[in-house]
């Protein structure tokens, strides 16, 4: 009981030192005898204050962080889900693009020669027993394909169909070495024979039958054509020619001719489903770098 009363006491007295205090430094304002007092508590709590907040600070944007770790990776994966997709967008825009302007030189090629094709896509590389270069293309009997027909694209000659089923079909590549197509040199009548080496079509072989013509680097060859067309149609170009071999005693001459087309890199090609009315000769080659 007196501990309580002797309690009540020192807090009553203590309340009301308190209350004359701040009365006190509230009506003297900056004189305040108790300025320096003040003035040194507030350093002190202050500092406690700033100090408490450094050690909080860290803790709290722990904290935070590891509470939206989760949506931030959600986020990071839906903009690299998005980026994927843009990049998905734009590259099949330029392959569309490629495609179109590769139809659009192969139509161009087959309106010049004056040949009826079926459009078609590269769809597989194809090894067969005994043939080292062919490609498997997206149409067949069903699109009026048959075996022996020829095989072009907007640059030149690519091969002939080995094999047709109702779908797709089996063209066998100029480059292959079990390939032989009738040539012709450019503006005269000197034929050959174009035969595969493989290297994967970077050169062809041309032999040309008469061992006295003339033959040069630079030099072009054509299709000779075959009879009814098939397998090979006339006037397709088939390369140039980059270096011509020394054959003395020989009875004919040897040429490596670099392909029109590319063998690496197929894809849109056209079948000849009719040969041209009139042999085009030398009309589907295109036109040399100085008559442009």
């Amino acid at each position: 009981m007196r501990d309580s009363r002797r309690a009540r006491i020192v807090l009553g007295v203590l309340l009301s030192a308190a209350l004359i205090i701040l009365t006190v430094d509230h009506r003297s304002g900056e004189s305040s005898p108790l300025r320096q007092v003040r003035a040194a508590g507030a350093y002190v709590f202050g500092t406690a204050e700033q100090f408490g907040v450094g050690l909080i600070r860290p803790v709290g944007t722990f904290v935070q962080a590891v509470l939206a770790a989760p949506s931030a990776q959600q986020r990071i994966d839906a903009l690299k889900e998005e980026n994927a997709r843009l990049r998905a967008s734009l590259d099949a825009g330029r392959i569309d693009a490629d495609r179109a302007k590769q139809l659009q030189r192969l139509l161009g090629l087959a309106g010049t020669g004056g040949y009826k094709v079926v459009t078609a896509n590269v769809v597989a590389r194809r090894g067969l027993p005994g043939f080292e270069d062919a490609v498997e293309i997206d149409v067949g009997t069903g699109d009026g394909v048959q075996r022996d027909m020829t095989v072009l694209d907007g640059d030149g000659l690519v091969g002939r169909v080995l094999h047709a089923s109702a779908h797709t079909s089996t063209v066998l590549l100029l480059s292959d070495p079990a390939s032989s197509v009738g040539a012709r040199l450019e503006g005269g009548k000197e034929i050959g024979v174009v035969h595969g080496v493989g290297e994967h079509g970077r050169l062809v072989q041309f032999r040309l039958l008469d061992s006295t013509a003339s033959m040069s680097r630079g030099g072009r060859i054509v299709s000779f054509g075959s009879k009814n067309g098939r397998p090979y149609v006339p006037g397709v170009p088939i390369g140039i020619i980059e270096r011509v071999e020394s054959t003395p005693g020989e009875l004919t001459r040897i040429a490596y001719a670099r392909p029109y087309a590319d063998m690496t890199a197929l894809d849109v090609v056209g079948v000849v489903v009719e040969a041209p009315k009139r042999n085009p000769r030398d009309a589907v080659l295109p036109a040399k770098e100085g008559a442009r």
